[in-house]
């Protein structure tokens, strides 16, 4: 239970959120420009920690903890897999994404393709995006927060939803006024707070008397559950299920990051990530802001989370709901103060999460849909009105949807198969000139069906019905590209001047540069090597 100090702590944390927030405000008046990519002038380093503190989600390590009570800590290669896709876009696409001078991804499309198909690929993604995704993806962060609500305050479930409601009002109140600089200067408070709780709970758990110590919490765990390969011989049973089997294994880390859209792992760049990077002064900025999210977000973050899911393993070995552990060590192992501080790092991952997925999706709806379409001039003050309406509707519709999510991984997976092979063109367009609206087109629609028809018509299990699409959606996307007209060459001659790509735009008076391709490719290999041997480094530790 929660003591006075507890609730000092908490009240305290979101005044300050607020207040960090609001100071900001002046800067949102200037147009969507800078209520949206803050001017330009956002430091590499904030924007970094501001994607990474927007992935850090109140689901986040209910996720994780599902995982690791399913598969040991070899089941997060469903997410870590990310990370080649992740390195991809640091230094392949960062670059590219701030010399588009675009404000939002769906803009990109009428600059890289033309006529009416772009017109209409740029609303219908935008709708697409920014309401269905959107809201889908607050809606299971605030399902998750809901779990965390119930749980460690002890409260009933209409409770729970009416703290829910003033959190999300919380969050709203800065995000609606000040956009996103006072969305990445609460980030960056609440990351701070939210990794300084989680590291206090894997400190606090490991060494509560029911489990006795580092080394006896080593010693506790069976050894497939404390490797960081999963078993590929299939021989060995998961810490609560089957183990992660050597096709599953091998989708993630040889499909899954180039070919499937997942928000804040979009294969090219994308979404809140695309946004922070064209929130940067120069491309060189991008590219820094981008790495050290790569960084952070897989080789730092996750062990404590880790730790936490694995001693939760321990104490509460036959939960209905997994993902209730981690809230339930919370409640048992943390002293008076820190449950206060953990609480508080949980609404803090909340809220970042929260401000920056309603500033996003408000983006693509203003940006793309009401002012693509206004036909007469609108004035800096009426573009900033609308970007705060819609930001409003956004956060509303999401609140209205976490009531009704139950599995987090089950949404998580939901979301990659849904996405499946699109990523293939997400990629090729900026290095490769014969993509057309058409392509784009058919690789957004084309999942869909594929889903539909792997899901319900002829039924195939995970992972073969993820391969299955991936392989649909390309050969379908491909044969489309090649029966249309390119775009014209005016409209890839702009392009190609505009965002400069090294490779693939021969037809444009664009030769490769083979030294770029080269010196890229071990940038990428080098910092993955380096980032995974960080990662592994965590798992080597814990097994010996």
């Amino acid at each position: 239970m929660l003591v006075a100090l507890d609730y000092l702590i908490i009240g305290a944390y979101i005044l300050l959120s607020v207040g960090i927030g609001l100071y900001f405000r002046r800067r949102s008046r200037q147009g969507i420009e800078a209520f949206f990519v803050g001017g330009r002038d956002i430091p590499w380093w904030l924007a970094g920690i501001s994607m990474v503190a927007t992935t850090f989600a109140a689901d986040t390590p209910l996720a994780v903890t599902e995982l690791v009570y399913a598969h040991g800590i070899s089941g997060n290669w469903l997410w870590w897999s990310f990370l080649l896709g992740g390195m991809f876009t640091v230094f392949f696409f960062a670059r590219l994404w701030r010399r588009s001078g675009v404000i939002t991804e769906t803009e990109l499309l009428e600059l890289r393709y033309g006529g009416k198909p772009a017109a209409f690929l740029r609303s219908f993604k935008a709708a697409y995006l920014g309401l269905f995704i959107n809201v889908m993806v607050i809606g299971w962060v605030g399902s998750a927060m809901l779990s965390v609500i119930r749980i460690m305050l002890d409260v009933d479930d209409t409770t729970a939803v009416l703290i829910l409601g003033g959190l999300t009002a919380a969050a709203l109140a800065y995000t609606v006024l000040t956009g996103i600089w006072g969305v990445a200067a609460t980030d960056f408070f609440q990351f701070i707070l939210a990794m300084t709780a989680a590291g206090a709970l894997a400190v606090y758990a490991v060494n509560h008397e029911a489990v006795g110590g580092w080394e006896a919490f080593k010693a506790r765990l069976p050894r497939h559950a404390l490797s960081f390969f999963p078993d590929l011989s299939n021989g060995a049973a998961a810490l609560k299920g089957a183990a992660l089997s050597l096709s599953v294994f091998l989708t993630y880390v040889a499909v899954q990051w180039w070919a499937s859209w997942y928000p804040g792992a979009e294969p090219g760049g994308g979404g809140y990530i695309a946004q922070r990077m064209m929130s940067t002064p120069r491309a060189e900025d991008a590219e820094r802001a981008t790495l050290l999210f790569q960084v952070l977000h897989y080789a730092v973050r996750p062990w404590p989370w880790i730790i936490a899911a694995l001693v939760a393993t321990l104490l509460y070995p036959n939960l209905a709901q997994p993902k209730d552990g981690y809230v339930m060590l919370i409640r048992d192992v943390m002293p008076a103060g820190w449950r206060g501080v953990m609480v508080a790092g949980f609404f803090a991952a909340f809220m970042s999460t929260l401000s920056t997925q309603i500033n996003w999706g408000a983006s693509l709806l203003t940006n793309d849909i009401w002012l693509r379409w206004q036909k007469r001039p609108v004035s800096a003050a009426h573009q900033v009105r609308a970007a705060r309406w819609l930001s409003l509707l956004i956060g509303l519709l999401g609140f209205a949807v976490s009531l009704h999510v139950e599995s987090i991984s089950g949404v998580w997976r939901f979301v990659l198969e849904i996405g499946s092979g699109i990523g293939f063109v997400l990629m090729a367009r900026w290095y490769w000139w014969r993509i057309n609206a058409w392509s784009e087109i058919t690789a957004m629609l084309a999942p869909l069906a594929a889903y539909g028809l792997f899901r319900f018509v002829w039924p195939l299990s995970y992972p073969t019905s993820y391969w299955a699409s991936v392989a649909l959606v390309v050969i379908t996307t491909l044969i489309v590209t090649f029966l249309t007209p390119p775009e014209s060459a005016d409209v890839l001659r702009r392009f190609y001047r505009i965002v400069r790509p090294a490779v693939g735009w021969k037809p444009m008076g664009g030769p490769p540069v083979w030294s770029w391709i080269g010196r890229q490719s071990l940038r990428w290999a080098v910092w993955t090597a380096a980032t995974l041997l960080l990662l592994y480094t965590g798992a080597w530790l814990l097994s010996h």
